[in-house]
């Protein structure tokens, strides 16, 4: 056994590895899960049959891995990342109530009218309805109150990760001491 061959096989393993984590964190937002273990369902009126995480797409293309030494470190570098994957209470602030109004606004000002100028009585104003509510009950929360963020984890341990991590290391390591005996029979 040579040190440059383990080298090479350690370097393989690791990069194995980070091709088939980036494919499962990946698919967690096709999945709407962390691998088996659904994420919870949103409340809000403003996507309701939409997917969770994935308004624009942004958080999902964030993920980066990266390989130092004999480690892989899967991270992203958007600010509300975290929260997302780990849960927590977050603090309303000046600019939250701001944008909370600006959206209740907007989505007011977005209503079906007739020509009389009422209101029509149809399901995209009944939605259009619930989602101003949602905004205008967001804008009227008081300055330091807390919103709380489900934990939606989409990167991290799990035993599917251990799982295929034991696989991929088991697959190189066979390979890496397999024999070759040759018998010539005469």
């Amino acid at each position: 056994m040579t040190n440059t061959g383990f080298e090479k096989t350690l370097r393989k393993v690791l990069r194995d590895i980070q091709v088939e984590l980036t494919d499962e964190f990946d698919r967690n937002f096709e999945r709407q899960a962390f691998f088996s273990e659904a994420w919870q369902r949103r409340t809000s009126p403003t996507r309701p049959n939409g997917h969770i995480l994935v308004a624009g797409g942004d958080l999902r293309r964030s993920i980066r891995s990266e390989i130092t030494g004999s480690s892989i470190v899967f991270k992203s570098d958007l600010p509300y990342a975290s929260i997302h994957n780990e849960g927590g209470e977050i603090k309303v602030t000046k600019r939250m109530k701001s944008f909370f109004w600006y959206k209740y606004y907007s989505t007011t000002g977005a209503f079906g009218r007739r020509k009389d100028n009422s209101l029509r009585r149809d399901k995209r104003n009944s939605q259009l309805s619930t989602e101003a509510e949602f905004w205008k009950c967001m804008a009227l929360m008081r300055v330091g109150s807390s919103i709380r963020i489900p934990r939606r984890q989409f990167l991290g341990n799990s035993p599917e990760v251990e799982a295929t991590v034991r696989e991929i290391i088991e697959e190189n390591i066979t390979e890496y001491f397999v024999i070759d005996f040759d018998i010539d029979e005469k």
